[in-house]
């Protein structure tokens, strides 16, 4: 049996939608004739919130768990001064001071080892001087995974595969910063070119790689839904009586929530009797949703709920039982959460098309280049795909649907989703794939 030493900085029980796609490898390789070694970091979800990343780990010494799935090698994680700062005075406090350190370190990682993330370095470096392994498979972001198993790589002889979540240097966040940018871009061709194979989840992200590092073989591996979690939630019924609509994890600030609100708003105003909530899971933005509810839509008041994060498995339980699954438009980019709501079959509402309010936001704030001839609009392509939801136009459609929506939940006391040819978004299918990938190296 072949073995791959998976380098994945979000692991469970890190509640992390990045943390979901090494997970289901390490969970269904063994099952494909490959042995998944996992090197990541100590995670506690001591705060619930963004503070667990910056958390220190549990233990000094690496922590190794062995499964019927493989082996688990969590890694010590000493927060830097930056970190520590932040975990004793708050967010507002010392911010160019801790700007300054994290920046150092962002930057000095790349040339030799250092900084809180070189944990997963040693913890690699310690077991492979010990343990031979046929192929070492890096996930990113941090990007900085890419540079340890390249390292790794030419000190062991070990063939290594880049597998991208997201774009490196063509993210425009890192784009507007003009050294950042080429710092990014050196070290993006500089490691890369390295890998033996490139993994990545669309054509858009594989094309932007592919300026820097063109004619390097790759695949596309697309996320997806786990078909074990979704078998044992599949029979939960919807709730009937309060009609729910759930959004899970990160707004961004290219997200038109206040216009999502505002039509909430307008909703419950004109129809005072209506039973509905707005549910939010695990979203980075507690604070800011409720000030916007209490100072500008206060009629939403009895009608949102905001629940911290929760692990993957019991997400999903919860979404079930809720009616209909609310995305906010990636335009160019996926993004994950679609794929866990087509794996549990409930209508989705995208918001939005093509809405006045959300396109100045998106110029303002969309942080990936969209230059190229890929489609900008991956997500209403799935779901026109797999005809599992509604593409809402703006503002004004977006009233419409409510409407709509709530008549149904009235009358049958469910909302109905007609998907189909969900199964081949299957996280088990995809890793199977993945093995065959990793046996031909």
């Amino acid at each position: 049996m072949k073995k791959v030493l998976i380098l994945a900085y979000d692991f469970p029980p890190y509640v992390s939608v990045g943390g979901l796609r090494p997970y289901n490898w390490y969970k269904y390789l063994k099952g494909f004739g490959v042995e998944p070694i996992v090197v990541t970091r100590q995670w506690g979800n001591v705060h619930g919130n963004k503070l667990d990343y910056i958390s220190a780990g549990e233990s000094e010494k690496c922590i190794i768990e062995e499964t019927e799935f493989g082996t688990i090698i969590r890694t010590p994680y000493k927060p830097n001064l930056a970190n520590r700062m932040m975990l004793k005075h708050g967010e507002r406090k010392y911010r160019f001071f801790r700007k300054s350190i994290s920046a150092f370190y962002e930057g000095a990682q790349f040339i030799y080892p250092t900084g809180p993330k070189v944990g997963l370095y040693n913890g690699a470096r310690d077991y492979l001087k010990h343990t031979k392994v046929d192929v070492i498979l890096a996930t990113g972001d941090p990007f900085v995974l890419f540079s340890f198993a390249s390292k790794l790589s030419k000190e062991f002889g070990i063939p290594w595969i880049a597998d991208y979540r997201d774009p490196w240097s063509h993210n425009q966040e890192h784009r507007k910063n003009f050294i950042q940018k080429h710092w990014n871009s050196y070290f993006e061709k500089k490691t890369v070119s390295t890998a033996t194979h490139i993994r990545t989840v669309s054509k858009f992200v594989h094309s932007k790689i592919d300026q820097l590092i063109p004619n390097k073989p790759y695949s596309i591996t697309p996320n997806g839904y786990d078909t074990a979690v979704i078998d044992k939630i599949k029979n939960i019924p919807q709730n009937n009586e309060v009609f729910s609509i759930s959004f899970v994890g990160t707004i961004y600030n290219w997200h038109p929530i206040e216009s999502f609100l505002r039509a909430a708003n307008a909703f419950v105003t004109e129809n005072p009797q209506a039973k509905i909530v707005f549910k939010f899971y695990g979203t980075n933005l507690t604070e800011e949703l409720n000030r916007l509810v209490n100072e500008l839509f206060p009629n939403l008041k009895n009608h949102v709920l905001i629940t911290p994060k929760i692990q993957n498995n019991e997400l999903l339980e919860k979404l079930a039982s809720d009616n209909v699954m609310l995305l906010f438009n990636y335009y160019s980019y996926m993004g994950t959460k679609i794929f866990d709501y087509l794996g549990i079959r409930r209508k989705m509402i995208m918001c939005y098309e093509n809405d006045p309010e959300a396109n100045i936001l998106k110029q303002r704030f969309y942080s990936i280049d969209e230059s190229g001839n890929n489609s900008k609009q991956l997500q209403a392509d799935l779901i026109n795909e797999t005809n599992s939801g509604i593409i809402v136009k703006d503002a004004a459609h977006l009233k419409e649907v409510l409407e709509e929506l709530y008549a149904e939940f009235e009358e049958k006391g469910f909302i109905a989703c007609e998907s189909v040819g969900v199964e081949k978004y299957s996280r088990k299918i995809q890793v199977e794939k993945l093995a065959e990938l990793i046996k031909s190296i």
